[in-house]
């Protein structure tokens, strides 16, 4: 059961969804599996990719160190998530670095074993491609949010990214720490904690590491409307 769970959480990757059942199989038999304690390395900035990383369980954080010291959180990752697509197959050095933020189980496809199976099935590049495209347009969509929304808009479609439902109530896990959801949307704690209290007035409760959403379509609209119109509103 435990073997059939963790490859239906694999499939779910950017790299494995759009591969044959057969072959996401036979590259996940050859994975490395991990179980990473909260603050364990990945990987780190300038290390040679030679792996594809899928998070099965936990939370995962990218992050660059700045001169002055400054830690930058570029992404996080939670289960069913793949990263590291486009550095491992051109073998290039991360321009990050990875590190569990919680618990996390995670395996790592080896680049060798996906390229042994490239020379036989060419068509399995457009997995790599269509992922490689996906964590651009995630990446595009994330510029977008810092320009163009309020900071309680960032984090409700924060929220909405983590949703398991599409419509109705619904209940999400946060990761632990409230500081790295602060980084990852270009805010401060005290900014994170000013737009938890602004999604109460539309139905969103957050207690501990979990986030209660009173209607998924509610929240939805939030994030849709012109951020003039949420400015305008009183804090």
């Amino acid at each position: 059961m435990e073997l059939r769970r963790t490859k239906g959480i694999a499939h779910q990757s950017l790299l494995l969804r759009n591969l044959p059942q057969s072959d996401a199989d036979q590259l996940l038999a050859r994975g490395i599996y991990r179980q990473l304690g909260r603050g364990e390395t990945v990987f780190l900035q300038g290390q040679i990719a030679t792996s594809i990383h899928i998070v099965l369980d936990g939370w995962v954080k990218l992050f660059r160190i700045s001169p002055n010291g400054a830690e930058a959180v570029v992404e996080v990752f939670t289960r069913g998530s793949s990263f590291g697509e486009a550095m491992a197959f051109l073998k290039h050095p991360y321009p990050v670095s990875a590190e569990a933020v919680t618990e996390c189980k995670m395996v790592q496809i080896p680049m060798a074993a996906l390229t042994a199976m490239i020379e036989t099935q060419p068509e399995i590049c457009t997995s790599i491609l269509a992922a490689t495209f996906q964590h651009l347009h995630m990446l595009v969509a994330h510029v977008e949010q810092l320009k163009a929304q309020t900071g309680a808009q960032r984090v409700a479609e924060f929220l909405l990214s983590l949703s398991p439902c599409e419509k109705g109530a619904c209940s999400v896990t946060l990761p632990y720490d409230k500081v790295l959801i602060a980084g990852r949307l270009g805010m401060k704690p005290e900014s994170l904690s000013r737009a938890f209290l602004k999604l109460r007035t539309i139905g969103v409760a957050i207690r501990h590491n979990h986030a209660s959403i009173e209607d998924m379509g509610r929240l939805r609209t939030y994030c849709e409307q012109d951020p003039a119109t949420a400015w305008s509103k009183p804090l």
